[in-house]
């Protein structure tokens, strides 16, 4: 897949994040911050919070996590996954999945990302 039409997958998934009100769980204030400023609004971050707080409050929802792509990332991410598909909440993961095609590691940079990669949305 060549960097255009990945950026062309990214674009459209945020789109759909957009368009469908999914909940979205970050690390911290600063990727909420960066998601915000992409027109997602319905982000939770994890930041001194507890987990299980977290994964109770959303039951029955569907959700995309957008933990960093790191390694401590991934383990997050993994933990969440495991805890959230046990309790029946549907998972999104494309847009992770296609921002791990990118040298993108921390959400916070994504808008970043966008701009220089020229496809704001």
């Amino acid at each position: 897949m060549n960097l255009k039409t990945n950026n062309d997958n990214i674009k459209e998934e945020i789109s759909k994040i957009k368009q469908n009100n999914y909940l979205v769980i970050v690390e911290g204030k600063k990727d909420k911050k960066a998601l915000n400023e992409l027109g997602i609004t319905n982000v939770i971050f994890l930041k001194n919070k507890p987990i299980f707080e977290i994964i109770e409050s959303i039951n029955g929802k569907d959700i995309v996590i957008l933990t960093d792509l790191d390694s401590e990332g991934k383990k997050l991410f993994n933990k969440l996954r495991h805890q959230l598909q046990r309790r029946g909440v549907k998972l999104h993961n494309k847009l992770r999945n296609l921002l791990f095609k990118t040298k993108l590691r921390h959400i916070e940079g994504l808008i970043n990302y966008l701009k220089i990669n020229s496809f704001l949305v």
